[in-house]
């Protein structure tokens, strides 16, 4: 699926790569499907990961792993809330901290309060 981005330009999106937030995202309700989008080719080493929207391609979010702002991250999450993901394990859970960046970037901040959970296996996600 080609689609248009704000940040990266024109890119084509493996539908393997959707990601599907049945209940969208804080603020962002109408938002169901999305990508993760990395700054570099190898996935894994780069820091910031970008949350594209399929459904307006001008909304993406940049976004962390817990882990470099808090080494001991664990949120206390119910498992009915987790439960509409699927199976998640320590191999195919991801966790992403949504990242504030305003124009004075000392001030950039992580929303350890609603982070992002991700089933790598089913493609679903859900903002606690």
């Amino acid at each position: 699926m080609l689609i248009k981005t704000r940040y990266f330009g024109e890119i084509d999106v493996d539908d393997q790569k959707i990601i599907t937030f049945d209940n969208g995202l804080i603020g962002f309700e109408y938002l169901k499907k999305f990508t993760l989008i990395y700054n570099n080719e190898s996935e894994s080493s780069g820091t910031v990961t970008w949350l594209q929207s399929l459904d307006e391609p001008m909304v993406a979010f940049p976004a962390l792993s817990p882990f470099y702002v808090m080494t001991d991250y664990n949120p206390i999450v119910e498992d009915e809330v987790l439960q509409p993901l699927g199976n998640l394990t320590e191999e195919n859970v991801i966790i992403l901290l949504t990242l504030s960046v305003p124009s004075d970037i000392t001030k950039m901040s992580a929303n350890l309060k609603a982070p992002l959970v991700i089933n790598a296996d089913t493609k679903k996600g859900c903002q606690i």
